[in-house]
């Protein structure tokens, strides 16, 4: 069955827009593991190492994971290009899915790119029958960490790399089917 936001293009003066559903080894994914890297390395160079940034984002999570009908990988093409991503996977307590890999390509910021995605990745995760988004981000990622709180995630705990508890902040959701 594919939904409307699977074929949903919008005519926008810099190019045409669409959502896509794909694969994690999709080549137009590429981007988006690259520019992860890239700002994972750059907020985070003095506490991760560049290997396991790599294992976080090719190897933690099989990509069988990211695919319907408990997951799902979109990518928001730009005159093809992809331009911003996402992705969810089941979680572990019922009824919940966790989104991993919000991305905005840094050469598109400050376009709304990250809230459409954001919608995107919810629309979804109701369609799949989801109630609960569970997510969390890095304390250094100000730009994710206040994109959540505007669409109305709860903080469930914030802990920095000098505190007892492993890093990031952990949000939560509660979804509710659009009609």
């Amino acid at each position: 069955m594919t939904s409307l936001s699977d074929s949903a293009v919008a005519e926008r003066a810099t190019g045409v827009e669409e959502f896509v559903y794909v694969a994690v080894d999709d080549p137009r994914a590429q981007p988006l593991f690259e520019e992860l890297s890239f700002e994972y390395r750059t907020r985070y160079a003095d506490r991760i190492r560049a290997d396991e940034i790599e294992v976080e984002l090719h190897s933690r999570y099989p990509a069988e994971l990211f695919v319907r009908p408990t997951g799902a990988f979109v990518l928001l093409l730009r005159d093809g290009q992809a331009i911003a991503g996402g992705a969810f996977m089941a979680h572990e307590q019922a009824g919940t899915t966790e989104f991993k890999r919000i991305w905005t390509s840094r050469h598109h910021r400050r376009q709304g790119l990250a809230h459409r995605i954001l919608v995107e990745l919810e629309a979804e995760a109701v369609r799949q029958g989801y109630t609960r988004v569970f997510l969390g981000t890095g304390p250094r990622q100000p730009e994710a960490i206040a994109l959540y709180q505007s669409h109305g995630y709860t903080l469930l705990s914030a802990h920095d790399f000098d505190e007892a508890q492993p890093p990031g902040y952990l949000f939560e959701k509660y979804l509710e089917a659009r009609v």
